[in-house]
């Protein structure tokens, strides 16, 4: 119950005692009479009481739950404030992959290590805990057989802390110092890896028998883990632990060259390095020159120059005019527009040829006269994962084009059912480990159920529409049908021949007959 007070016998009452608190209080004289008039002005605010006078509403208290709320809001802006003006968006690299992709492939281990964590993302999860005494063990070596103390490793990496929180996207829940430590113990186990397979790992001073850093059946499953978009470091990072082991200040570009060679058994081609590559790359271990294409490409991370080195710094659209400014103005791709070409099976009844072309960039399609000639594409029990990281990488960074995209959408457009897939094995295109052809067919059908892109950006664009065109035309259809039903065997040869020298016959018997019929012999 709220009592009613007469509001003005009720205001001198407040100013009497509030004067009274003030003078005890020791204010000077000359600021009494400011500090009355303030108090005349907002008597009952002082005290924080509520009156209510005859027809008048009580006025809103402050601890209100509706005051409450507008202060959660203001505190959450403010919290988004922070979080904007903190953030760098132009230096993130490392992404976590959007619940989308991760939903739609079906399988989260294409996306979730299964053995080793590297970085924040999955750092401290349970059932990776198994490796990290192995990392351990590799920063002991590290630093036994270059005869360094941990301290000078953790300066250094304490310098560049933030240009490397940076990279990561969202808050990280750790530490300073927990947070070097773990750029240190997982940057030197990838780093051994790195220079074992290159160097051998008995260089390195482990036993044959060793079971994590030895040529086991384990390294492919270590290997995959490494490549996953969420389980990478900076690249940068990994150049200055690489310069404090060789004593060199100034070497980059080194690890990119050691991990393209440690990835290679992940490439989707059976093309390995060619022995000259694998000597250069050796000897520049022992060079201050170091061979390394990759250097002055900036490159980010591991999936970054693997991603690099699958395309060579290869294909780059070149759009007409009109399909430039239809992109620029239609910055969302169009999810109704990303059939790019016709399936195995009816390309086949419109008379395209397919042909293996002989070269190491699986990406690098050409077609001409009719001739669609693609390179050998191998896919084994890592496609998938590989596959599925390199297009969430195209999707999340603004900087990165959609060529591995443009390429998987391309191949899926292409295979539809089993039966594609097992002529494009038939023509040596397409060489696959897994079960069976139908699984290979899931497997592209299943890549980019969710992925969206510019079909007018892909590289694929200008091949698509002449294939487009060929298709289209009715007299490759006709000539096609003809060759499949009357040319396909040389029986079916023979038989056709024959059917068309019978009815040639048969023409000029009858014309005989009618010519003799009304110009009789004399």
């Amino acid at each position: 119950m709220v009592a009613v007070f007469n509001k003005e016998l009720l205001s001198w009452y407040l100013i009497t005692v509030k004067l009274k608190e003030t003078l005890e209080s020791g204010i000077p004289a000359e600021q009494q009479p400011q500090q009355l008039q303030k108090l005349q002005q907002e008597p009952s605010e002082s005290l924080n009481i509520t009156i209510k006078e005859d027809g008048e509403n009580l006025p809103e208290e402050p601890n209100s739950p509706d005051s409450e709320w507008v202060i959660s809001i203001k505190e959450k802006l403010e919290q988004a404030r922070q979080d904007d003006a903190a953030s760098s968006w132009a230096k993130l690299s490392i992404y976590r992959v959007p619940h989308h992709l991760r939903d739609s492939s079906g399988d989260d281990k294409a996306f979730v290590p299964q053995i080793v964590s590297l970085g924040p993302y999955h750092h401290g999860k349970r059932r990776l805990r198994q490796m990290e005494r192995h990392k351990w063990r590799s920063l002991h070596h590290v630093l036994k057989r270059a005869n360094h103390d941990i301290k000078l490793y953790l300066d250094s990496v304490k310098e560049i802390e933030e240009r490397v929180r940076s990279c990561y996207e969202g808050p990280i829940n750790l530490s300073s110092n927990e947070f070097i430590e773990m750029l240190v113990l997982d940057g030197c186990f990838i780093l051994e890896l790195f220079r074992g397979v290159t160097e051998g790992f008995k260089q390195l001073g482990y036993p044959r028998n060793d079971p994590v850093f030895a040529m086991r059946g384990s390294m492919h499953s270590i290997q995959r883990d490494m490549i996953m978009l969420e389980n990478q470091l900076p690249l940068f990072l990994l150049d200055r632990l690489l310069a404090l082991q060789l004593g060199n200040p100034d070497q980059k570009g080194l690890v990119a060259k050691l991990a393209l060679r440690f990835f290679d058994p992940l490439m989707p081609t059976d093309e390995p390095l060619t022995r000259s590559d694998r000597c250069k790359l050796e000897s520049s271990l022992k060079s201050t020159t170091v061979f390394d294409p990759l250097s002055d490409q900036g490159g980010l991370h591991c999936l970054d120059v693997f991603r690099r080195s699958l395309l060579q710094m290869g294909p780059q659209p070149v759009p007409r005019v009109w399909i430039k400014r239809r992109s620029n103005a239609h910055r969302v791709a169009d999810k109704r527009r990303q059939q790019l070409i016709h399936c195995v099976t009816e390309l086949k009844e419109a008379g395209i040829k397919f042909k293996k072309r002989k070269t190491d960039r699986f990406w690098d399609i050409k077609f001409k006269n009719g001739v669609l000639r693609m390179p050998r594409l191998l896919i084994h029990d890592g496609t998938k994962s590989l596959f599925l990281n390199l297009i969430a990488f195209e999707q999340c960074h603004i900087d990165c084009t959609n060529d591995i995209t443009s390429y998987v959408i391309f191949m899926d457009n292409m295979i539809n059912s089993p039966a594609d897939v097992g002529y494009l094995h038939y023509c040596g295109i397409i060489e696959h480990w897994l079960g069976s052809d139908a699984e290979v067919a899931d497997l592209f059908n299943r890549l980019c159920q969710e992925v969206v892109f510019d079909i007018n950006n892909s590289y694929l664009s200008p091949l698509s529409e002449s294939v487009n065109r060929y298709y289209n035309h009715r007299w490759n259809t006709w000539r096609a049908s003809l060759k499949h039903n009357y040319f396909s065997n040389p029986w079916a040869i023979i038989s056709f021949v024959a059917a068309v020298v019978l009815l040639l016959l048969t023409l000029a018997q009858t014309y005989y007959t009618i010519y003799g019929y009304y110009r009789p012999a004399a």
